[in-house]
């Protein structure tokens, strides 16, 4: 989100690049709006990526939610973009042109008839200047693909959450809701180019006072490492999968580190790291990349969990509960990474001397998914024990996270910690 990087000099976008690329992330996708410092923000960006030393790629992504395109020449806007950018060495390339995408768009017509006469024309413009490969993210019906033929490809960005869901949806404790809508689209795009959605969370808590943004999607049952592996499984079929996102701090899915500008959201963003996703996400991008999964070098444990239940009563919250806050469970999520069987030990304290609810389970080499009740007033901790010794321990009660019971504002974000030391 270049809108979240007004702080941002060419050292920080180093800093960013450097830290993505060592996660086996290889682009970043700028999303970019209307104002006009965000153009030298992505100039920034790109003499960043020049100076990093990396082969590390970067391509445009135009927010049509706030971007302008009801007039013929909106179009403008688009050009300018990628007339500065098209041809700079670190573009994104993919059939030898470079990448394009948007968010949203469908309602943007730049003075035409339908939306393919609009992107139609759209392409043609920026074809003025070179060949695109263009891979939108138009929320419309994907029946409709076979009738657009200015897309290349498509985003489907909604795919990484189960967003079918309601909070009138049969019980979830019997199956885990699914991720399926990826192959409806890879049909109807009749072999074109296919950009999928992987996001470990989702919550946005905007008044009506700004951008009246309120709701969660269900980012429970260990939402980022089952859909990682949903793509993994099916890399034949997904060309491009893009993460959802580096740092979008106001929908709470970033899994970079809290940094730059915040657009309001540092109540419910300050404290609540999620770089410990990051790091799980090396060994996922390069099985999708390769098709294997390396080995399990060290023992590891992430974990994560919302500070209040969802049934806990804010005191000083003009914004209300989230929609949809009913999909969520009272849980935190254990992902182990083993280097041999041990035995797993979940606890919702780590008061000396205390351990309240533990419960023990074995654990075979790689990975294994575990989840605990949460409790209020208490914390979260696990312990892998092998032969008598503890191999590695995560206890986020020691960096001051413990689930509220009365909080002051709701706060559905997630604190994600890890076993190790330093990443």
């Amino acid at each position: 989100m270049v809108g979240n990087t007004h702080p941002y000099t060419v050292d920080d976008w180093i800093e960013n690049i450097s830290l993505a690329y060592r996660h086996e992330i290889d682009a970043f996708a700028l999303n970019v709006g209307p104002e006009g410092w965000q153009k030298q923000s992505v100039d920034n960006c790109f003499q960043a990526a020049r100076l990093s030393g990396l082969p590390f790629k970067l391509f445009l992504s135009f927010d049509m939610n706030a971007i302008p395109g009801q007039v013929e020449d909106d179009v403008l806007l688009l050009r300018s973009y990628f007339e500065a950018f098209a041809r700079h060495s670190h573009q994104l390339r993919y059939n030898g042109k470079p990448v394009v995408s948007t968010f949203a768009g469908q309602q943007c017509l730049f003075g035409c008839a339908d939306l393919d006469a609009a992107w139609t024309h759209v392409k043609r413009t920026l074809e003025d200047v070179a060949p695109i490969h263009f891979i939108p993210s138009f929320f419309i019906d994907p029946r409709r693909y076979p009738h657009i033929h200015s897309m290349d490809g498509y985003f489907n960005w909604n795919g990484g959450w189960p967003i079918h869901l309601t909070p009138d949806s049969p019980r979830r404790d019997v199956e885990l809701p699914e991720l399926d809508t990826d192959r409806h689209h890879i049909h109807h795009l009749g072999g074109r180019t296919f950009m999928a959605a992987v996001s470990p969370w989702f919550f946005t808590h905007y008044g009506e006072n700004s951008w009246n943004k309120n709701w969660i999607y269900r980012g429970d049952d260990w939402l980022y490492v089952r859909r990682w592996e949903q793509l993994v499984a099916a890399r034949d079929t997904v060309d491009i999968v893009q993460i959802v996102s580096w740092n979008d701090f106001g929908e709470s899915h970033y899994i970079g580190p809290i940094k730059g500008a915040q657009p309001k959201s540092e109540s419910w963003v300050d404290g609540f790291p999620h770089t410990a996703w990051l790091h799980l996400t090396r060994s996922f991008a390069r099985a999708f990349k390769t098709g294997t999964y390396p080995t399990v070098e060290r023992d590891e444990i992430y974990m994560w969990a919302r500070p209040h239940l969802k049934h806990a009563d804010a005191t000083h919250d003009e914004a209300g509960r989230p929609e949809k806050w009913q999909l969520t469970d009272d849980k935190f999520w254990v992902v182990v990474l083993a280097t041999a069987p041990a035995e797993v030990r979940l606890a919702t304290s780590d008061l000396e001397g205390e351990a309240a609810a533990e419960r023990s389970y074995p654990v075979r080499e790689g990975l294994t998914k575990l989840s605990h009740p949460l409790v209020a007033r208490e914390s979260m901790k696990a312990t892998m024990i092998r032969d008598g010794r503890v191999v590695a321990e995560c206890a986020p009660e020691r960096a001051g996270f413990r689930v509220q019971a009365r909080p002051r504002t709701y706060n559905f974000n997630a604190f994600v910690a890890t076993s190790i030391p330093s990443i």
